[in-house]
């Protein structure tokens, strides 16, 4: 059937619905509430952290010193994880808990730096109630950011941000964890609502999930652990996969189990 709109009377719709298009576009354009639609982001906005991107740069004041977070890295992996703020009691766990499990990662070449929404002063306070609270010695740095932008720029702030304010209108951060490699790349990102705590133990058996990943060419199933079985990517065939790892299980030719050790 042929249509009962002419040609002139549909390009006609179609330039109102594109000139539309492009009126109602600023609705959306707060810096504040939205990323931009352009790439690379201008300064007032967020930069789009995806896995595989390379972590955003910064200079900051922490307990240990100032630092540029890149050369801080240098050649390790390194864990970032925020904090809403000092003196809070799932906060205080947290920290008591990465500061014990601090042994663990040196021995995995992984450098750990907390972030809190508050100063210096209050910082090394905290630090004391801390290691009296968990019986531990906390011993690395944590960043002072009480303006919020580092928390800004890698957009550890809850979506409520027009509510979500401090006493100066500044949006509260939420608990972020950025895993990130020597080559100064995203791996893994976690975020928890300020409400609930972190699995330390998880964020352990994730870095040990990815550096046995990088260093045998495998993957990882669910739950898995340190020497439990590992998986063959689809990419590799059977037979190749035998030559490289030894003994194959094979339940499906698409699923392939096998072990690399502890």
């Amino acid at each position: 059937m042929a249509s009962s709109i002419s040609r002139p009377a549909s390009r006609l719709a179609s330039n109102v619905f594109t000139r539309n298009c492009r009126t109602q576009a600023p609705r959306y354009a707060s810096p504040f509430l939205r990323r931009s639609f352009a790439t690379p982001a201008t300064e007032s906005e967020q930069p789009r952290l995806r896995l595989g991107s390379i972590a955003p740069n910064f200079k900051a004041q922490t307990t240990q010193g100032e630092i540029d977070f890149h050369s801080w890295i240098g050649d390790k992996w390194a864990i970032l994880f925020s904090h809403p703020a000092d003196f809070t009691p799932v906060c205080t766990t947290e920290l008591g808990a990465f500061a014990k499990l601090k042994p663990s990662f040196d021995q995995r070449g992984v450098k750990l730096i907390g972030l809190s929404a508050n100063d210096l002063k209050s910082h090394g306070e905290w630090i004391s109630d801390i290691d009296s609270i968990s019986n531990t010695t906390l011993s690395f740095p944590i960043i002072a950011d009480p303006d919020r932008k580092i928390a800004w720029q890698y957009d550890m702030v809850d979506a409520q941000d027009t509510t979500n304010v401090n006493e100066k209108g500044i949006a509260f951060t939420i608990r972020s964890v950025f895993v990130i490699d020597p080559a100064k790349k995203i791996r893994l990102t976690m975020m928890y609502p300020a409400s609930c705590g972190r699995n330390s133990a998880e964020v352990l058996r994730v870095v040990d999930a990815m550096q046995t990943g990088d260093g045998n060419g495998v993957t990882t199933p669910i739950d898995w652990t340190p020497g439990s079985d590992v998986i063959v990517p689809p990419t590799v065939k059977t037979e190749d996969a035998k030559k490289k790892f030894g003994e194959v299980r094979e339940v499906r030719p698409y699923l392939r189990f096998t072990n690399v050790g502890p």
